[in-house]
């Protein structure tokens, strides 16, 4: 289905969880979040209702995030009942990747194409500190367990920030020489904790670039990997995977924007950096059928912005990105 500006709406992230097993600095504040009661977040049967629902108006791709959705009970049963939905030709998890080394293959078994795990550094002890007590091992296990598992293409975001990451973005980017990973840089948002930090920690992907390139050699422009967002996509020289950059601050690509969001509990939001939300939970706890759940999604394809706010100071004041849906 297409929106007012033409754009066709066919991708549908949903967070599955508020929980999360770390505690990073630019999503969360030291203290976590006040946690929602359970009977508050969708129901696997409700997430698959929804999804049932959203493939009548041409919801092809599906991304399980959180949270971190692998701590999620019921995770691999929720990936296989999407699964069973035909219409579904592309279903993806972004994760921390601390529990994805015993998972990985489950999840592939289960129905999962592919995997983005974030990865701010390589430095365990900052690590540590950015996470607020991550073990580094375990998510190069879940890295190695995903690459095993046929979770491909396997991509790594990474948070781009000043003064914090930006000394080993470069050896990050080299990952890609020698291993099948596709990395790529995100623009830190002003979304919930991360507000009072976008400022003064703030990089551009053409900085990112530029640092790079400096290092490493000249980027070559490469076809799309496989997925559905919005990274442009270059290669070192020799390299087995590529280098990807996601500007939604300092070029966004709005006007590009294929996706709805579905938060844990239960609104159907059009845009991540806008404040309107359908509440799908109620309607469905009230007895709602498929019809009425269709409903629902051609309004919210029908008013979905035609851009974010970023620009002009807009930020996410009531939630931070962990109950949102990253």
């Amino acid at each position: 289905m297409n929106d007012r500006f033409q754009r066709q709406i066919n991708y549908l992230r949903i967070s599955v969880t508020d929980r999360c097993n770390l505690r990073c600095v630019y999503c969360m504040p030291p203290e976590g979040v006040q946690l929602i009661p359970h009977h508050e977040i969708l129901t696997l049967e409700e997430i698959a209702a929804v999804v049932a629902a959203g493939v009548r108006v041409g919801i092809k791709k599906v991304r399980l995030t959180g949270g971190e959705p692998l701590v999620r009970r019921g995770i691999l049963d929720l990936v296989a009942k999407l699964r069973r939905i035909p219409e579904i030709d592309d279903l993806a998890l972004t994760t921390n990747g601390i529990l994805l080394g015993d998972m990985a293959g489950a999840l592939q078994a289960a129905g999962v194409n592919r995997v983005n795990i974030s990865l701010d550094t390589l430095q365990p002890d900052r690590f540590r500190r950015i996470t607020r007590g991550g073990d580094l091992g375990l998510v190069w296990r879940g890295i190695n367990a995903a690459l095993q598992a046929g979770l491909q293409p396997v991509k790594i975001n990474t948070v781009a920030m000043r003064d914090f990451n930006d000394d080993e973005l470069a050896r990050l980017a080299g990952l890609t020489l020698d291993l099948p990973l596709h990395v790529r840089f995100i623009e830190l948002m002003p979304v919930g904790s991360s507000g009072s930090w976008a400022g003064s920690r703030f990089i551009s992907s053409a900085e990112v670039r530029k640092l790079i390139t400096s290092r490493l050699g000249n980027l070559e422009a490469v076809k799309k990997v496989k997925g559905s967002g919005p990274a442009r996509y270059y290669r070192l020289p020799g390299a087995q995977g590529t280098v990807g950059f996601i500007s939604p601050v300092s070029d966004h690509f709005c006007a590009q924007c294929n996706r709805l969001r579905l938060t844990a509990t239960g609104q159907l939001r059009p845009c991540l950096l806008n404040h309107r939300e359908i509440d799908v939970k109620k309607a469905l706890r009230g007895g709602a059928g498929r019809d009425e759940l269709v409903r629902f999604f051609r309004e919210a394809v029908l008013n979905k912005p035609d851009g974010h706010h970023l620009n002009a100071g807009w930020w996410e004041r009531d939630r931070n990105m962990s109950q949102i849906g990253g």
